[in-house]
């Protein structure tokens, strides 16, 4: 036997589960059943990691505030649904295309056809690395259901080389996770056990990365100031819906009308922020920016602040 066979064969996400070894036999509203049965263990599983998961946003968090990125790196269903996080961040924050990016073993190709072979290779992962230019400022979060994905490893153990902070985020025990991939300064290990089918862990462990990374960005964002309450202020009006979208947070948290909203969004181009202090104080576009860097771009303290 291989050294790799042993290596998966200690895997919880490559194991059998006895839940579902009837699957086959089922009806399609049981196979529904046990899927959405397994399903429902993966929030607990999050649940039990939720320190590693706050730890991981104080580091993106400061690495923002330092001028750094959040670099997502995986393979497979790992690596998309990094692409995917990143790709949501500017429309729905407002942020530069380069803050949050997500690199997939295979290049963009293989996010919609798999390129299977890609994640063997940790030399891949350092030349897409490269091409990004890190600086010690970056975080790079490797995503890999197994732990042991050669191209992720390869990813932290050459982001970690040039002084980046680097998160791991598997579904694995973190103990052999660690010993898997001891290139991480952050490890965020959710421990959803056996796949409802045998290794497609583009399930519950696809789940789990999900739930896991969007926690990680969603924060972060929030610690930017990209919130007011749980409402979202820096949003790109860049389609029909997200232009009546920013009208009705500009409505509802200005305290002004529909034409009202309209006006102060189209006088500060679309800027949600600034619209929301123009209502606030019915103050000009100069002064409301003013406001705004006065409190670092945090908007409850520049609407509520009468000086």
């Amino acid at each position: 036997m291989s050294s790799l066979f042993d290596q998966l064969a200690a895997l919880q996400t490559e194991g059998v589960n006895p839940r579902t070894v009837e699957i086959d036999r089922a009806s399609a509203r049981e196979i529904v059943g046990l899927l959405h049965a397994e399903d429902q263990t993966v929030a607990d599983a999050v649940g039990a990691v939720l320190d590693d998961v706050a730890a991981a946003v104080e580091v993106v968090h400061a690495a923002f505030l330092a001028g750094g990125r959040l670099i997502y790196a995986g393979a497979g269903t790992s690596g998309r649904l990094g692409l995917v996080d990143a790709s949501e961040m500017p429309p729905t924050y407002g942020t530069q295309p380069d803050m949050v990016q997500g690199l997939i073993a295979g290049g963009r190709m293989a996010m919609f056809q798999a390129v299977e072979s890609a994640e063997d290779s940790p030399a891949l992962a350092e030349t897409d690395l490269q091409a990004l230019e890190l600086s010690p400022h970056d975080v790079v979060c490797g995503l890999t259901a197994s732990g042991r994905t050669p191209y992720v490893v390869g990813a932290l153990a050459y982001a970690q080389s040039l002084g980046c902070t680097t998160i791991l985020v598997s579904t694995n025990p973190k103990p052999l996770v660690q010993k898997l991939c001891p290139h991480a300064d952050v490890y965020i290990c959710p421990e959803v056990g056996q796949e409802p089918i045998a290794g497609s862990t583009r399930m519950k462990s696809g789940t789990a990365q999900k739930m896991v990374i969007n926690m990680i960005s969603t924060a972060s964002m929030v610690r930017l100031g990209k919130t007011y309450g749980n409402v979202m202020v820096d949003l790109q009006l860049t389609n029909a819906k997200l232009v009546e979208r920013a009208r009705k947070i500009v409505m509802t948290l200005g305290k002004v009308s529909y034409d009202e909203a309209a006006r102060l969004l189209t006088e500060c181009d679309g800027h949600v922020k600034t619209a929301l202090v123009m209502a606030a104080h019915g103050c000009s576009r100069e002064i409301a920016a003013k406001r705004l860097a006065a409190s670092n771009g945090f908007v409850r303290p520049a609407m509520e602040h009468n000086a």
